[in-house]
């Protein structure tokens, strides 16, 4: 027969595993786990089994262990997290990718069905169809203002209905309909709202940047700072070329206007003065390339002389 542990002993081999976890691990997932049951926890541990760690406990266990731990060992590292612990949440230790991890943790969602008083997490539609249900049932729709017809003596729905909007509650009405149509709108699982990883937490979005989304910010980044430099007139090095290109043109516009000159302004002076010059100067360059090239292509080995008939042993004439 087992020995039954007192309240002060689980919560000595929780805070143990818990400083286990802390010492082993550097990556945490935070994820809600309201509506979420055991056999649906079970499953995820299952699926996370080898690199990854799901702990679920009191919140403020938590953060006595974390804060004890941190006093013990002088690593505070993890003290961002006693912050996160808000609401039904759990801990997912792991030592894999962050991303795949999430992603994995995301297949266990089960369906499930709109019980009154629940906060709908996304729009509830019903589609149009036949419901199976007998005439008597119209009364039931009529409630709810959703049009419907008698078809072959069954109730049938003519136009999608949004019966239930985001983030409103599940009236005792909605919740009956759908039961009775066996629907079942919503899906609950583990999410992830908050990642933490070596001291740091961000938001779960930021797992799904790529390369080219990170280059894209930092070009756009980088176009801020030159542009708010080159506003200021304070030098960066994001807009250094920028100023070295509008110095280059003032210099260039104040020789044009005076009698200053270096040698690649008496290019631009020349042009102004007659731009016809250089209008001319390309077809001319051109022709002259292509005179020089026509005589080689006229060059032709020489064609062997004729040899007379008398040569080859043939006469026009008898002799």
């Amino acid at each position: 027969m087992a020995i039954k542990r007192t309240k002060a002993e689980k919560k000595q081999a929780y805070d143990r595993k818990l400083c286990s976890l802390l010492d082993e691990y550097t990556k945490v997932l935070i994820a809600l786990a309201d509506n979420v049951g055991s056999k649906q926890l079970q499953d995820i541990r299952r699926g996370l089994r080898g690199d990854s760690v799901v702990l679920m406990g009191k919140n403020t266990l938590i953060r006595r262990c974390i804060k004890a731990y941190a006093d013990k060992t002088g690593n505070h590292t993890f003290d961002p997290l006693m912050d996160l612990l808000v609401g039904n949440v759990g801990l997912i230790f792991t030592k894999g990718d962050l991303k795949e991890v999430r992603e994995e943790v995301a297949k266990y969602k089960v369906g499930a069905p709109a019980r009154v008083g629940l906060v709908a997490p996304v729009d509830v539609v019903v589609p149009p169809g036949n419901t199976g249900l007998d005439p008597s049932q119209t009364s039931f729709f009529q409630v709810l203002n959703i049009p419907t017809k008698i078809n072959k003596g069954t109730v049938e729905i003519i136009t999608p209905v949004e019966l239930i909007k985001k983030g409103d509650k599940v009236g005792s009405s909605e919740s009956a309909l759908l039961a009775k149509l066996g629907i079942r709108p919503f899906s609950y699982g583990l999410q992830v709202i908050n990642v933490y990883e070596d001291g740091s937490v961000f938001s779960p979005e930021v797992l799904d940047l790529t390369e080219d989304d990170l280059v894209e910010k930092f070009a756009t980044g980088v176009s801020m700072v030159a542009s708010l430099s080159l506003a200021l007139s304070y030098p960066t090095l994001a807009a250094a070329p920028h100023m070295f290109i509008n110095g280059y043109k003032n210099v260039l516009a104040v020789a044009v206007e005076t009698d200053y000159s270096y040698p690649h302004a008496d290019e631009i002076k020349e042009y102004l003065k007659d731009p016809s010059k250089f209008a001319v100067a390309a077809p001319v360059a051109a022709a002259d390339s292509g005179v020089a090239a026509a005589p080689k292509e006229e060059e032709k080995a020489p064609e062997p002389a004729e040899e007379s008939d008398e040569e080859m042993g043939f006469s026009l004439f008898d002799d």
